[in-house]
C-alpha cells in the first residue's frame, strides 16, 4: 500500500533495545507497536524504511539470573530473546533489522568506539561511589534516593553501595555543545516539554562525568586493552543505533550507514530519554558523527495507575491477550490507549470495553452491515453512483478531511489521535446508514438513490481500511479482500463499479465482559513461571573440557534413509576443507529433501562408528528425542567449516 513519491526518501525509525531479563510485558509490546505503526505509514507514502529493534544483553541482572537459573549468561539470554523474536513476529512486526549486543559484529565495533574515546581522552580511568540498583542497571544520587525514601527510585527494590574503579565518559567537555544544540534545535526532543525537564534537571545544573565500565562482573563486552572491565550498559547499548548499520570507527562508512544514518527518529520510553538525549548525543559528538533528527520518548502504559515493570512482576502480556482478543485488536487497543504526553492506563475491564465498541459494535457492524446491504440490493456487485445529495457531499469532505488529518498527526507523533481519527471515519459511516436508510429507499424503489448510498458506503470503508493499514494491518488487509480491490490510495472514488465484492466474513464478534475479564485474570501469571531444572543435567565442566569438543559448520549436500533403518539419515555434509558422512537419527522427525542445502552444526571430533552398518564420522546437533526432535540449523551467512564457539 504506497503512495509513490516523485523522489523516494529514507526514514530511519528505531525502537529502544529491550533487556531480556524477563519475557516482555505490554508496554513493551506498545513500544514496538508504536514504533512499526510509524514505520508501516511512512513506507505507504513511500519512503524507503529502515526499521530496527533488538535486544540489550549485557549486564550484572542478567549474570545473576543465568547463575540462579544453572545457565550460561549467554543461554539464559537467548532464551528469553527467541521470546523476543516469536513475539514480534505474533504482534506483525515490520522490523527490517534485528541486533543482539552479544553480537560479533556488534562486540567488534564497541570495542573500537570505547578505545577510539580512550584514544583521544574522551574516556578515562577514576574510582567510583554510589548506589547502584542492578535490575534497573542505574546508580542514584543521595537526593534521589532521599525523594524516593530509600528505595530504586524506578523500580522501588533495593539499592545497594558500590565502589569501584571505572572508566569515565567525559561528559562535561561536550555538555555546552550539547546544551547550544537543545536550544537551536527544538525539534530534536519530542515531546517539546520533556526537552525543559532534561536541560533543567540535567544540563544547566552541571553534568557528572558518566561511569561507562564495570568491574565487579564479566557478563559483558571487556575493555580490548584492560580485560578486567566490561563496557557499561550505555556505550555498549547506545550503539546499536550505528552498529546494526554497519558503523566501524576504523573503516570506510558502509553503504547501509551512509543511506540511513542519522536516524530520524529513536522512539523510547520517556524513564531513558536522559540517557537518549545527553549521553547519546555525547558519545556521537565525540565520534564526530550526526545526531538523529529526533528523539520520541513516549509515555507509559500503566495497569491501572500502578507503573508495568518486569521488577515489580505485575505485568501484562500481549501474547495472552492476543489468544482472547486476536492479534490487531490488541495493536489497536495499545496504540489508542496510549496519549501524546501523559500516560496511558490499561485494565482487562477497559480492553473488552473497546473492542467492544471500535472493533465489533463500530467497524466490524460497519463492513458487515454494508456487504450485506450490497449483496441484497446489488447481488454482491458495486453499484454506480448518481448524483451526490448534500450528505453525500458532506461525507466525501469527512472523508477527505480525515485522510489530510490522519497523516498530519502520524507525521507529529500523535498516534492515539490518528487512531481515534481513523474509527471516528467509521463512525461517520455509520451515522450515514441512519442518515440515507438504504432499507427506505429500497422498499420505495429509489434504486439510483440506493446505489450511491451504497457506493459511498464502500468507499468510505475502502480509504478507512488503507487508512487502517499501518495499526491493524491484517484487518485491512481482509476488509480490501471482502471489498474485491486492491486499491490502497486515500483518494476517493478508487472502488470500480460493477465489479463483484468478495465474500463478506465477520471480522469481531462481541465478547461477554464478565466471562473474558475472568478469563484473562485467571489466565495471567503475575511472576516468571519457575521453570524446573532438566534430570537429566550433568555436573559443570570447565572450559578447556568444552573446547575439547570440535564443533563446526557443515552444510548437506546430500541425504537419504538408510536402508532397514526407520530413524536413521544418511547425510554428506562439506566442513569445506573436507567432506564427511554421518548418520543421524532424525528420520521421523525430518524428510532427506528438508535438510538438503541446510547450514548444521557437527560435532567433527567423535571417534567414525556404524550404525546399522553405515559408517558415521561425527554427530550433528538437536533437541528433543522420538519424534519431537529439531535439528539446531545455523544462518546460512555462517562459512561451511567454520568453528562454533
Amino acid at each position: 500500500m504506497t503512495e509513490i513519491m516523485k523522489e523516494k526518501k529514507t526514514y530511519y525509525i528505531t525502537t529502544p533495545i529491550y533487556y531480556p531479563s524477563a519475557k516482555l510485558h505490554i508496554g513493551h509490546t506498545y513500544c514496538t507497536v508504536n514504533t512499526d505503526a510509524l514505520a508501516r505509514y511512512k513506507r505507504m507514502r513511500g519512503y524507503d524504511v529502515y526499521f530496527l529493534t533488538g535486544a540489550d544483553e549485557h549486564g550484572q541482572k542478567i549474570e545473576r539470573k543465568a547463575a540462579e537459573a544453572g545457565v550460561t549468561p549467554q543461554q539464559y539470554v537467548d532464551n528469553i530473546v527467541a521470546g523476543f523474536h516469536s513475539l514480534w513476529q505474533l504482534m506483525d512486526i515490520s522490523n527490517d533489522g534485528f541486533v543482539r549486543t552479544t553480537d560479533d559484529y556488534h562486540v567488534a565495533c564497541v570495542q573500537k568506539v570505547f578505545k577510539k574515546l580512550y584514544d583521544q581522552g574522551d574516556i578515562y580511568k577514576s574510582s567510583y561511589k554510589g548506589m547502584y540498583c542492578t535490575p534497573c542497571e542505574a546508580f542514584w544520587t543521595e537526593t534521589q534516593l532521599k525523594e524516593s525514601g530509600g528505595v530504586c527510585p524506578d523500580c522501588g527494590g533495593k539499592v545497594e553501595e558500590v565502589e569501584e574503579e571505572s572508566y569515565f565518559l567525559n561528559v562535561s567537555k561536550y555538555a555546552p555543545r550539547l546544551i547550544e544544540y537543545i536550544e537551536t534545535h527544538p525539534e530534536f526532543i519530542q515531546p517539546a516539554s520533556r526537552a525543559k525537564e532534561m536541560l533543567n534537571n540535567f544540563l544547566l545544573p552541571g553534568l557528572e562525568d558518566l561511569c561507562v565500565s564495570r568491574s565487579t562482573f564479566k557478563w559483558g563486552v571487556p575493555v580490548s586493552f584492560d580485560d578486567r572491565h566490561v563496557i557499561y550498559v550505555w556505550i555498549d547499548a547506545l550503539s546499536n543505533y550505528i552498529t546494526a548499520l554497519g558503523y566501524n570507527p576504523d573503516e570506510p562508512e558502509t553503504e547501509l550507514f551512509r543511506k540511513y544514518w542519522p536516524a530520524n527518529v529513536h522512539i523510547i520510553g520517556k524513564d531513558i530519554m536522559r540517557f537518549h538525549v545527553i549521553y547519546w548525543p555525547i558519545i556521537l559528538m565525540a565520534l564526530d558523527l550526526p545526531l538523529p533528527e529526533k528523539v520520541f520518548g513516549h509515555p507509559w502504559l500503566n495497569i491501572g495507575q500502578d507503573k508495568m515493570s518486569k521488577s515489580k512482576g505485575n505485568s501484562i502480556y500481549a501474547d495472552d491477550l492476543a489468544k482472547v482478543f486476536g492479534v490487531d485488536a490488541v495493536r489497536q487497543y495499545v496504540l489508542a490507549e496510549m496519549p501524546y504526553l501523559n500516560d496511558g492506563s490499561i485494565t482487562y475491564e477497559n480492553v473488552v470495553a473497546r473492542y467492544n465498541n471500535d472493533l465489533a459494535n463500530n467497524l466490524g457492524n460497519l463492513v458487515n452491515r454494508t456487504l450485506a446491504m450490497t449483496g441484497k440490493y446489488f447481488g454482491g456487485i458495486v453499484p454506480v453512483p448518481a448524483e451526490d445529495a448534500g450528505t453525500d457531499a458532506e461525507l466525501h469532505e469527512f472523508v477527505a478531511a480525515s485522510c489530510e488529518r490522519m497523516k498530519a498527526q502520524m507525521d507529529t507523533y500523535h498516534v492515539a489521535d490518528a487512531v481515534d481519527t481513523v474509527f471516528s471515519l467509521f463512525r461517520r459511516a455509520n451515522k450515514y446508514i441512519d442518515e440515507t436508510t438504504p432499507w427506505t429507499l429500497a422498499k420505495n424503489g429509489e434504486t439510483a438513490r440506493l446505489g450511491t448510498g451504497i457506493y459511498n458506503l464502500l468507499e468510505t470503508i475502502r480509504v478507512g481500511a488503507v487508512m487502517l493499514e499501518p495499526f491493524m494491518p491484517s484487518t485491512s488487509a481482509n476488509i480490501l479482500t471482502q471489498l474485491g480491490t486492491d486499491r490502497a490510495d486515500y483518494a476517493f472514488g478508487g472502488l470500480e463499479s460493477g465489479k463483484h465484492i468478495g465474500e463478506s466474513r465477520v471480522l469481531f464478534s462481541r465478547l461477554d465482559e464478565k466471562e473474558t475479564v475472568e478469563a484473562l485474570r485467571a489466565a495471567n501469571k503475575k511472576d516468571e513461571p519457575e521453570i524446573p531444572r532438566p534430570d537429566d543435567c550433568c555436573e559443570p565442566i570447565s572450559i578447556d573440557d568444552f573446547m575439547k569438543t570440535e564443533l563446526r559448520a557443515a552444510k548437506v549436500i546430500a541425504c537419504e534413509p538408510v536402508p532397514k533403518a526407520k530413524k536413521l539419515l544418511k547425510l554428506q555434509l562439506d566442513l569445506g576443507y573436507e567432506k564427511r558422512q554421518v548418520v543421524s537419527g532424525i528420520a521421523k522427525c525430518y524428510k532427506p529433501e528438508e535438510l538438503i542445502g541446510k547450514k548444521l552444526i557437527v560435532v567433527a571430533n567423535l571417534k567414525p562408528a556404524k550404525l546399522c552398518g553405515v559408517d558415521s564420522c561425527g554427530m550433528i546437533l538437536a533437541s528433543g528425542e522420538g519424534d519431537n526432535i529439531r535439528v539446531a540449523f545455523l544462518d546460512d551467512s555462517v562459512p561451511a567449516g567454520q568453528r562454533i564457539r
